[in-house]
């Protein structure tokens, strides 16, 4: 295997111990998202409803527009609204229409979402603590070193 010492990464790192942080970084969060994924199913959600339940609740004003939420799950705007169609027809979402504008519809989850919320959350804890003890120390701080990255802070 080619470690190219003289190279360097991203800062001050080898090209090598560059990509051994963006390699365990990846394997961190698609195990993550693997396991909420299976929790969201196992709770009878589908993975993109249970990111759109969260994407609402976890906004600002615990609400947000149909684009709004199309951005925050990068789909199509059109998509975005049939999957709301699907959570509202599960009693999962309310609508709103905005008080000045009337072509503004504001969705909302209900009290059943959050619910489901909470325990999915429960078990995706449960299931993450596990993994999460499973990773040496040195390999979490090359992830939580690409993570920084990928936020702004590295």
């Amino acid at each position: 295997m080619a470690k190219s010492s003289t190279v360097k990464g991203r800062g001050s790192i080898s090209r090598h111990d560059y990509f051994a942080e963006v390699a365990e970084a990846r394997y961190v969060l698609r195990r993550v998202f693997r396991i909420t994924e299976e929790q969201a199913r196992e709770a009878g959600l589908d993975p993109l409803a249970h990111q759109a339940l969260i994407q609402i609740y976890g906004s600002a004003d615990g609400r947000l527009r149909v684009a709004q939420l199309a951005e925050r799950l990068d789909i199509t705007p059109a998509f975005a609204s049939s999957l709301l169609k699907s959570l509202g027809t599960d009693g999962m979402i309310d609508r709103h229409r905005d008080a000045d504008d009337h072509r503004v519809t504001w969705v909302s989850v209900t009290e059943q979402a959050i619910e489901k919320l909470v325990a999915i959350d429960a078990a995706v804890g449960f299931h993450v603590d596990y993994f999460a003890a499973q990773i040496p120390a040195k390999d979490r701080k090359r992830a939580l070193a690409t993570l920084k990255f990928y936020v702004g802070l590295g």
